[in-house]
């Protein structure tokens, strides 16, 4: 059965009880964060259809939220997830080179996981670093000015962790 532990369904409470009786849909992206990091960084449906049922919302309501942001992962991921972003400031300073470069060092496509599970590819729409382009989010960090170089360092220092 589907349940957050007790630390993490006191933390649910604490976000709902932010929002009016009847809006509890308000908490969704807050706890939809908070159940993919309890269930393997991912969101299947059952976890989806327990969110709903604690927001007392219907599941289509969290799959709509889910399957629309690039943060959410609805299928397994690897311990380290590339999220590359691929809009017009990244693409003019190189981004479809450096996904091209990801692809062929860890052999994946865009979308899958290193057959060790230790990488997934995302590409995103934009992350709001334009400046630094080309550049990545890896979990909660930005790597910016990303080269082929640079690439490899993280990779590296993924594999070190």
């Amino acid at each position: 059965m589907i349940q957050f532990n007790e630390k993490t369904i006191s933390r649910v409470n604490e976000i709902i009880a932010r929002y009016p009786d009847g809006k509890q849909k308000s908490a969704l992206i807050p706890v939809l964060h908070l159940a993919q990091v309890e269930f393997d960084g991912w969101l299947d449906t059952p976890v989806m259809d327990y969110v709903a049922a604690l927001l007392k919302i219907t599941p289509i309501e969290v799959y709509e939220v889910a399957s629309f942001y690039s943060m959410f992962n609805l299928k397994p991921v690897g311990k380290h997830v590339f999220e590359v972003c691929q809009t017009g400031p990244c693409m003019l300073r190189g981004c479809d080179d450096i996904i091209d470069y990801i692809k062929k060092k860890l052999n994946i496509k865009v979308g899958e996981t290193t057959a060790d599970g230790m990488f997934t590819l995302k590409t995103v729409e934009c992350l709001g670093a334009c400046g630094y382009a080309p550049m990545m989010q890896l979990g909660k960090h930005y790597r910016e000015h990303l080269t082929k170089e640079s690439v490899d360092q993280i990779i590296e220092e993924c594999r070190n962790k």
